[in-house]
């Protein structure tokens, strides 16, 4: 039985305005809490070293459940909708942050990012969402328009969450909860469903795993080696957001409220580069060059982070690095989406999550390591960088594979023309 809510959304026609909301509410709630999950760690252990490890086993958590729901929720939103699929996750984020906020032992920390990994694929679904409205030639602009809601939730985010959490270090979580259940509701009643009943497609149990999600990546035509290069950018990334509040709390002695300012100045540039100036920068490269270009501009980037040893420093890679690599995940995502059917863009982003998830599950244990290895040093030292020179490492592995990839099918495309 059709309820008035599913009737409203299936009435009103899918628009990028609708899903540019839910993603900036999504991501708002999300950032509140960066600056203090770590923090909220630390509440429960008794030293830099235990707050590492503790903070490292819960974002495993929802990584490895992530890992696995993702290419299920993703193949879920092809047979049923985007709409649906959105609503669980988002009903996820608000249990996640609400028992977080009430958590009194690290094993309700771990037990519910678990249950959260478990519910969540909005960021796979958004994307399947646009590439439902979106013709193939404006998904790259699309996507980067994606990417400036990100980057400003992770502005507004941050630095809110750095204010409250400079109050109570559970407020931002309690905050973020109500805005979960804010999202929920905006789902329900307004968000309308990208996906028409004829392009959906059945469900199947043996290709909504990971490993025939990732065997169907590799499988899209001219994709192949991208499927590595995403894995390595994804690794380094995660790399980073696991590292960033304890690098900048060991080097530079910052609390709450920097890192929260620090988080604002890269979304604030996040949201530009990829709001404003990715439309003129498509008008002069194409997607595979600013996807090479943006590869190595960013190696340099992790290691600007790694070198500086001023947290004034901090600000100017953060400007720099957005601009010379805004480009690369929109062109990226704009590249593989284009590869993949119709009726199969849910499952795609699904396996792009899980294959993002994979890095999630990854990164805590390598940051968690490294940052062990260096946590004993003095403040200013430049070993405390590790993470972030081996994230320059894997981004220069990725920019030599996409270069590569992109020039054989370049002179491919040539030859058969």
């Amino acid at each position: 039985m059709t309820t008035p809510a599913q009737a409203l959304g299936g009435r009103r026609r899918a628009a990028l305005p609708f899903i540019l909301v839910t993603v900036l509410i999504d991501m708002i709630s999300i950032g509140l809490v960066v600056p203090v999950l770590p923090l909220i760690v630390g509440v429960f252990t008794h030293s830099p070293t235990e707050q590492t490890y503790w903070f490292g086993v819960v974002a495993f958590a929802f990584g490895a459940a992530n890992f696995v729901a993702s290419p299920v929720l993703g193949a879920l939103s092809d047979r049923y909708g985007r709409r649906p699929v959105l609503l669980i996750g988002f009903s996820g984020l608000a249990l996640s942050f609400i028992v977080t906020g009430l958590a009194t032992a690290l094993w309700m920390l771990v037990a519910v990012r678990a249950v959260s990994g478990l519910m969540q694929a909005n960021v796979a679904v958004a994307n399947a969402y646009v590439a439902d409205i979106t013709p193939a030639e404006e998904r790259a602009r699309r996507f980067g328009l994606i990417g400036a809601m990100f980057g400003l939730g992770f502005t507004l985010g941050p630095a809110m969450g750095g204010v409250l959490g400079a109050i109570d270090l559970r407020l931002p979580f309690f905050v973020a909860g109500a805005l979960a259940i804010v999202n929920w509701f905006y789902g329900l009643f307004v968000l309308p469903e990208s996906l028409p009943p004829e392009k959906r497609r059945p469900f199947e149990w043996r290709r909504a795993n990971p490993i025939a999600a990732f065997q169907r990546l590799r499988e899209l035509q001219g994709v192949g080696p991208l499927v590595v290069v995403i894995a390595l950018a994804s690794l380094a990334q995660f790399t980073l957001h696991n590292s960033w509040v304890l690098y900048t709390t060991f080097k530079f002695g910052w609390g709450p409220a920097q890192n929260g300012w620090s988080l604002f100045a890269v979304g604030m540039m996040t949201a530009f580069v990829q709001g404003v100036l990715l439309k003129h920068m498509l008008r002069r490269w194409t997607p595979r060059q600013l996807a090479g270009g943006g590869l190595v501009g960013s190696a340099l980037t992790y290691a600007g982070f790694g070198l500086a040893s001023e947290g004034w420093m901090m600000f100017v890679v953060i400007i720099v690095g957005a601009i010379v690599g805004g480009g690369v995940q929109a062109s990226i995502q704009s590249l593989v989406s284009n590869a993949a059917k119709e009726h199969e863009q849910g499952r795609t982003a699904g396996a792009i999550a899980s294959l993002n998830s994979l890095s999630a599950v990854m990164a805590p244990v390598i940051a968690a390591t490294l940052l062990g290895l260096v946590s004993h040093r003095p403040p200013g030292d430049v070993w405390i960088g590790l993470p972030f020179f081996f994230c320059a490492l894997l981004q220069t592995l990725g920019a030599i594979i996409a270069v590569t990839h992109f020039r054989r099918r370049a002179a491919v495309e040539a030859a058969a023309a």
